[in-house]
């Protein structure tokens, strides 16, 4: 068997379904074998997934037992060369695993044949890119910089910019330090070679270590830019709560005791207690300043351009458009749906000198929000797409045959999705 790929799901069964959809459609002619681990969730991710996808292998866990411990579980299972551990908030193009496979066994990156991991160049639901596709080692100088804001105000340096790598081109390969633990491609061997996930790390943390123990082996960890994935990030780690800081942090502090010297650890956990006094701060006064009604400005989220105008895009084919408008109805959902952009009206946006008729729509102003169906269209093209698409319009996702529309306009809140109010069923898991 080619690939394994390993999922590990809680409480957000709308943004696995679709991000499911993503990984059967790249999987098709790959050998391989998807399987979802459930951290016992609660929000009816049993009763919801019972009848679908019965080519996928589902084990549901009586307790919450941490995403380290959750993915080796998968892992012992797992029969492919090649393991991929995947978010369930993410959305992969057809292609991708093809294109990550035949990267890792290729020798012209500098690495020898099957003897590097693989991250990936990520997006997030506006199409923005994710720093964390790339990163180095948290050294204390360098977690330093990050935390004094220096990093942010000299990205591109080389001293300063180093915890997110700034100064190298997100368009192009790299070796890098760390991957990132929402897309990690592993050649199963090297697994075999130095464990899998440190289950000290319950959530956060453990990419970098493992990424980390990757490296003391010997073998190399690569950023692939000739692919790119949607990350909701935010969905499954809301990124704004005060329990997400102790929690990361708690994680680095960890990691810097296994790996760093004393003298270095010291350093790093005097740093880290300042940080989590700075970010704990950070995320009070941003709930305060949203439960006033103040207006939160750098956390992404996307204003209407004209405040008169409330209207919604539908890309897809017709048959497509009357499952979103039958969706939002059975919603209880009064969208202005404006109209309908023919899939072939997007083909040739990335066509140097083209202006075609999304662009034209999208560049009026007149529009709030788009939605995105794949099916005639390819998850890869919607990917594509979205970084084209004006700041301030929602973009959100549906999939052909799907039971709900995702999105997430804000890396710092959870993500947003719209279902059928009848598809709600209380959970029945025994």
């Amino acid at each position: 068997m080619l690939l394994s790929v390993i999922i590990v799901n809680y409480n957000v069964k709308y943004f696995l379904e679709q991000c499911l959809y993503s990984v059967t459609k790249a999987m098709q002619s790959i050998d391989g074998e998807i399987i979802v681990i459930d951290n016992h969730s609660t929000d009816g991710s049993f009763t919801f997934f019972k009848n679908q996808f019965p080519e996928i292998q589902f084990i549901w866990n009586e307790t919450n037992s941490g995403f380290a411990k959750a993915n080796n579980q998968a892992l012992a299972l797992a029969k492919g060369e090649y393991i991929l551990f995947l978010n369930p908030d993410t959305i992969v193009p057809e292609d991708c695993f093809e294109k990550c496979i035949a990267f890792i066994r290729s020798a012209a990156h500098g690495s020898k044949e099957n003897s590097c991991a693989l991250g990936i160049k990520m997006i997030d639901g506006t199409g923005n890119f994710l720093k964390e596709s790339k990163r180095a080692f948290p050294s204390p100088l360098t977690s330093f910089y990050k935390l004094s804001g220096l990093a942010g105000l000299f990205s591109q340096s080389k001293t300063f910019g180093r915890y997110y790598l700034g100064y190298l081109n997100e368009n192009e390969n790299h070796e890098i330090d760390v991957l990132a633990g929402a897309f990690m491609m592993i050649p199963k061997h090297i697994l075999n070679t130095i464990g899998g996930f440190d289950e000290d790390f319950f959530m956060y943390g453990e990419d970098i270590d493992l990424s980390f123990r990757i490296q003391e082996a010997g073998y190399k960890n690569w950023y692939f830019a000739e692919s790119c994935i949607i990350h909701f990030k935010g969905e499954s780690t809301k990124k704004g709560s005060l329990n997400y800081v102790k929690m990361f942090y708690r994680a680095m502090s960890i990691f810097v005791k296994k790996h760093y010297r004393s003298n270095r650890a010291r350093l790093f956990g005097f740093f880290i207690h300042i940080a989590i006094f700075i970010r704990a701060s950070l995320s009070a006064l941003y709930r305060l300043l949203k439960w006033i009604g103040l207006p939160v400005t750098g956390t992404g989220i996307r204003s209407a351009k004209n405040g008169n105008y409330h209207q919604t895009i539908i890309v897809g084919s017709k048959d497509e458009f009357k499952q979103v408008t039958d969706l939002l109805e059975q919603a209880g959902r009064s969208e202005r749906i404006t109209g309908r952009i023919e899939t072939d009206h997007i083909m040739d946006m990335n066509t140097v000198g083209s202006f075609s008729e999304l662009e034209k729509i999208l560049q009026s102003g007149l529009i709030k929000k788009i939605i995105f169906c794949e099916g005639q269209l390819s998850f890869k093209k919607i990917i594509e797409t979205i970084p084209m698409v004006p700041k301030y319009i929602s973009i959100q996702l549906f999939s052909r045959g799907s039971h709900a529309i995702i999105g997430s306009d804000d890396k710092n809140a959870a993500g947003n999705f719209i279902f059928k109010k009848s598809e709600w069923q209380p959970e029945q898991r025994h």
